[in-house]
C-alpha cells in the first residue's frame, strides 16, 4: 500500500485543494505534515495559525486519522490511527501497477565482442538491470537491449589478428565455402588477448593498418569467410558476456542485437532521410545538420558516413532507433550510459526527431558518473588499464572470504559469491546514477554500515526468527510501541518508494530505502523481543506479523537490486 497517496488524496478530496504532504524526520508529533494553511491564509484573508486550527478540524475526521496538532507558524502534524497501520501492512510489499503502463525499449550492457567486460559496463548492468525489474514490477513492458559493438574497425582488427597469426586458414580466401569444415578453435582467454594486440600492432605498422581497413569494408559487404570467422569468435564472446551477466544476476538481455543488426536497417534510414533532404555532403562525408538557432552550445552534425564512404557508429545507432520502432514500437526509448556521452546522444534524438523516426519527446539519456579509485580518478588497474569486470567480482569476493575467515566463520562459496555480489552492486546503486564515487574491494564488503552485506544480514536474521518461531496463530493488534509502529511506517513507504524510484529514474531511491529499512528492522529485532520466552503470546504473535511484513518487503527490495538472500551469514 502507497500510505503516503492515500493518505495525500483523501485529505485533498477533504479540503477540496491539493495539499502538499511532508513526511517529517521526526515521527514524535506526526506522521506527516501540511503547510497548507500557511500557502492558503493570504487568499483566504486569515492568520495561519487560525486558518490551521480550522484545517486541522477537519482532518481529523477522517477515518484514518488518531491527532493532529499545530506547530510553529501553522504546520499541521497528522497522527494516523495504529490499527489502520496495522491492517495495510498485511499486503505492504504488493506494490500497485502503473495506471498508465507503458512499452519502453531499454538500451543498457552495450558489451563489445571479443573484448571482456571492463569496469565501465558495471554501472550500465547493475543500473540498467535494476530499472528493468522496476519498471516491471510497476507493470509496464520492457523490452532490454545489450547493442553490442560488433560491427566497425575493432572486428576487422581481430580478424586481420587472426590472419597474421594463421594466413593458412580458408576463411581468407575469397572463394571460401562456408560448408567447409574448418579445424579451428579459438581459446575464450586468448579472444581476449586479440583485439588490444591488433590495435597496438596497427599504430606501429601502416600497413597492417590499411589491410585491416579493407578487411572492414569487405566483411560489412558479406565477405562469406570474413563472416564465418566472424560468427565463430561472435559465439565464444558470447558465452563470455553471459557468464559475467550471471555472476552479476543480471537479468537475461530480450536482445542481444548490436551494430551489425542495425546495419540491415540502413538502407531504409537512408531512403527515409534522402528523401527528406536531410543528408549533406561536407568534406567527402554525409551528414545530418541538427543544430538549431536557439543552440547556445556547439552542436556538430551527425555523420551518417565518413570521408572513406563507410557507416559510421552514428548512423548505426540511428538504424537501431529504426529497429527498434519496427520490433516493439515502444512508448519510450532510455538509454544507459556514461554520461560523456551525453552529446551524441542529444545528437541521435534530434536526428531521429527531425527524420520522423522517433518523437524526441520520447528518448531518454541516464548518463552515469564514474568509478574512481582512492586517487579521486577513474579506477585501473596497477598497470594503468581498466580493470576487467571479472577482476572486480573476484577482487570483492576475495575481501568477503578474508572478512569470513577473520570472523572465524565457516561460509560455503555459494553464500559468499551472495554476500559479495550485494557488496559490489548495492554500493553502486547506493548512489546517484548521475555522481562518481570510490570503489573499495573492502570497505563495500563490511558487515556494518551502508552496505550490502548488512542489508542481506538483516534478511538473514528476519529468516532465522521466522523459521524458528512456533505458529502463533492469528495475529491481533494490541497497542504498538514505537519502534513496531516505526517499522510498520516504513514498511508501508515501499510502495511510494518504487513509483518514485521509477518515475525520478532514480535507483538508488530504492537502495537507501532498503538501507533505511533495515535499521527500522534491527532497532525492533533489538528492543522488541519475539522468541524470549519471557515474551507473551500475544506479543510474540503481534511481533512476528511486523517481522514477517518486514521480511517480505525487504526481500521485494533485495530482489529489486538484484541481489540474492543466503540461507546463513
Amino acid at each position: 500500500m502507497n500510505l503516503y497517496k492515500h493518505v495525500s488524496e483523501a485529505i485533498n478530496d477533504k479540503l477540496g485543494f491539493a495539499a502538499k504532504l511532508e513526511v517529517p524526520r521526526n515521527r514524535d508529533f506526526g506522521d506527516f505534515s501540511t503547510n497548507a494553511a500557511m500557502v492558503m491564509a493570504k487568499s483566504a484573508g486569515k492568520n495561519p495559525r487560525e486558518l490551521a486550527t480550522e484545517i486541522a478540524s477537519k482532518l481529523a475526521e477522517l477515518p484514518f486519522v488518531s491527532d493532529t496538532s499545530i506547530a510553529g507558524p501553522g504546520f499541521i502534524n497528522i497522527k494516523i490511527k495504529d490499527e489502520f497501520i496495522w491492517n495495510a501492512a498485511e499486503n505492504a510489499a504488493q506494490v500497485e501497477p502503473s495506471s498508465k503502463p507503458q512499452t519502453i525499449d531499454l538500451d543498457y550492457g552495450a558489451y563489445n565482442v571479443a573484448k571482456s567486460l571492463h569496469i565501465g559496463h558495471l554501472r550500465t548492468s547493475i543500473v540498467g538491470d535494476t530499472f528493468n525489474r522496476i519498471a516491471k514490477l510497476l507493470g509496464h513492458r520492457t523490452y532490454s537491449w545489450n547493442h553490442m559493438g560488433d560491427w566497425g574497425k575493432p572486428m576487422a582488427l581481430i580478424i586481420a589478428w587472426i590472419e597474421r597469426m594463421h594466413p593458412e586458414l580458408p576463411y581468407f580466401r575469397d572463394d571460401f565455402d562456408p560448408k567447409t569444415p574448418v579445424d579451428f578453435e579459438i581459446d575464450p582467454a586468448e579472444l581476449n588477448t586479440y583485439y588490444p594486440a591488433a590495435s597496438k600492432y596497427a599504430k606501429e605498422n601502416p600497413e597492417f593498418q590499411s589491410h585491416a581497413q579493407e578487411i572492414k569494408a569487405r566483411f560489412q559487404d558479406g565477405h562469406t569467410g570474413y563472416f564465418a570467422l566472424y560468427e565463430k569468435f561472435l559465439a565464444i564472446s558470447l558465452d563470455m558476456m553471459r557468464d559475467t551477466v550471471n555472476r552479476l544476476n543480471i537479468l537475461p538481455f530480450d536482445y542481444d542485437l548490436g551494430e551489425r543488426n542495425a546495419a540491415k536497417y540502413l538502407p531504409a534510414v537512408e531512403e527515409i532521410l534522402r528523401k527528406q533532404n536531410l543528408i549533406q555532403e561536407s568534406d567527402g562525408a554525409q551528414i545530418i545538420v541538427v543544430r538549431k538557432d536557439s543552440d547556445n552550445a556547439p552542436m556538430p552534425p551527425y555523420m551518417w558516413t565518413d570521408s572513406r564512404g563507410a557507416d559510421t557508429y552514428d548512423s548505426t545507432d540511428l538504424a537501431a532507433v529504426y529497429c527498434r520502432k519496427l520490433t516493439d514500437n515502444p512508448d519510450k526509448i532510455i538509454y544507459f550510459t556514461d554520461m560523456r556521452q551525453s552529446l551524441h546522444f542529444e545528437q541521435l534524438f534530434r536526428a531521429a526527431d527531425i527524420s520522423g523516426i522517433f518523437d524526441y519527446a520520447n528518448f531518454e539519456h541516464i548518463g552515469y558518473g564514474t568509478i574512481n579509485g582512492a586517487d579521486g580518478r577513474p579506477f585501473k588497474t596497477r598497470d594503468g588499464n581498466a580493470a576487467g569486470l571479472d577482476d572486480i567480482i573476484d577482487a570483492v569476493n576475495a575481501a568477503v572470504a578474508a572478512r569470513v575467515r577473520d570472523a572465524e566463520k565457516s561460509l560455503d562459496q555459494a553464500t559468499v559469491d551472495m554476500i559479495a555480489l550485494a557488496a559490489l552492486k548495492f554500493n553502486d546503486l547506493l548512489h546517484d546514477v548521475r555522481s562518481d564515487y570510490v570503489f573499495d574491494p573492502t570497505a563495500v564488503t563490511s558487515f556494518e554500515g551502508r552496505t550490502g552485506p548488512y542489508i542481506l544480514y538483516t534478511a538473514v536474521r528476519l529468516n532465522s526468527v521466522l523459521k524458528r518461531a512456533p505458529d502463533a496463530g492469528t495475529a491481533q493488534m494490541s497497542i504498538l510501541s514505537p519502534d513496531e509502529r516505526n517499522l510498520l511506517i516504513g514498511i508501508l513507504d515501499f510502495e511510494r518508494t518504487v513509483h518514485s524510484a521509477f518515475e525520478n529514474r532514480a535507483t538508488d531511491m530504492v537502495a537507501n530505502y532498503a538501507y533505511d529499512l533495515c535499521q527500522l528492522i534491527n532497532t525492533f529485532y533489538h528492543n522488541c523481543p519475539i522468541l524470549r520466552d519471557d515474551v507473551s503470546p500475544q506479543d510474540r504473535a503481534q511481533r512476528l506479523y511486523i517481522a514477517r511484513a518486514a521480511r517480505d518487503t525487504l526481500a521485494r527490495a533485495i530482489d529489486l537490486m538484484g541481489l540474492r538472500i543466503p540461507e546463513e551469514m
